[in-house]
């Protein structure tokens, strides 16, 4: 089975449609979004429809941070809404119907395929979104992941940037650094974590959209980035009145 991993889309349809295109080209079978669908872009609910008609044709959608913001409890929750997300917010809440924000919230945080668990955040935890940035972080999710014997590599998302690390017959994670479009062997025999980067905001200087192939059969996984029309998703974001920061982020990859 070849998955296409594809996280933090944060309402960005350009994004989101480009990489689904690229996906489906190089042979993807089924799809899974592991979280983040809206916050800071102009499309959230196309990109909820889009999600929704995925979830319906076999593919795996889990919620992430940002499908909690948008709910109605925490947008009243002054405490919740200290972040960059909660400048978007309201304005992502009222661009929703009641049922996608329903929808939404009942998606499942974690998703286990096989040996395959998926998750937005850490695996420790999912539902405290906690960033999986380094080996310290890595080991945790993973570990927490292990308690079921068969799960043997953990895919997320939440950190907008990619990154691989594997377990061999030590305790100690080592990292790989991956290459976009290379093929990266990730045999069973080790224990492997990766986050799959961000399609809809990139944050690394960079503005091509990010997502992950991962073949449970031939054991490789590849990360991609994707070009698409970034300067028309900023002009989009400015058209819909939302801070200029976002669109800046979406032309410069920062």
């Amino acid at each position: 089975m070849k998955y296409a991993l594809l996280s933090d889309i944060h309402g960005n349809l350009h994004a989101f449609e480009a990489c689904l295109a690229h996906a489906k080209a190089q042979g993807a079978e089924r799809i899974a979004v592991l979280g983040d669908l809206v916050g800071y872009g102009a499309f959230p609910a196309e990109v909820v429809t889009r999600c929704q008609d995925i979830q319906a044709q076999g593919g795996i959608v889990l919620r992430g941070n940002h499908e909690e913001l948008i709910q109605s409890h925490n947008l009243n929750d002054a405490s919740a809404n200290l972040s960059l997300g909660s400048q978007t917010a309201h304005w992502t809440h009222d661009q929703l119907s009641p049922a996608q924000r329903f929808w939404l919230e009942i998606l499942p945080l974690t998703a286990c395929e096989d040996s395959v668990l998926l998750v937005h955040a850490s695996a420790d935890a999912p539902e405290r979104w906690r960033y999986v940035e380094d080996e310290r972080t890595a080991s945790l999710s993973l570990d927490a992941a292990m308690q079921d014997p068969a799960v043997r590599y953990v895919f997320g998302g939440h950190v907008h940037h990619q990154s691989l690390f594997y377990r061999g017959t030590g305790r100690q994670l080592m990292r790989f650094e991956p290459s976009p479009g290379v093929a990266i062997p990730t045999p069973k025999h080790r224990h492997w974590i990766a986050t799959v980067g961000s399609v809809g905001q990139p944050r690394d200087g960079n503005p091509r959209a990010m997502y992950a192939l991962f073949d449970s059969s031939a054991a490789k996984l590849t990360f991609h980035r994707v070009a698409y029309d970034h300067m028309a998703a900023a002009r989009c974001v400015r058209e819909a009145g939302l801070p200029e920061f976002f669109a800046e982020r979406l032309e410069t990859g920062r």
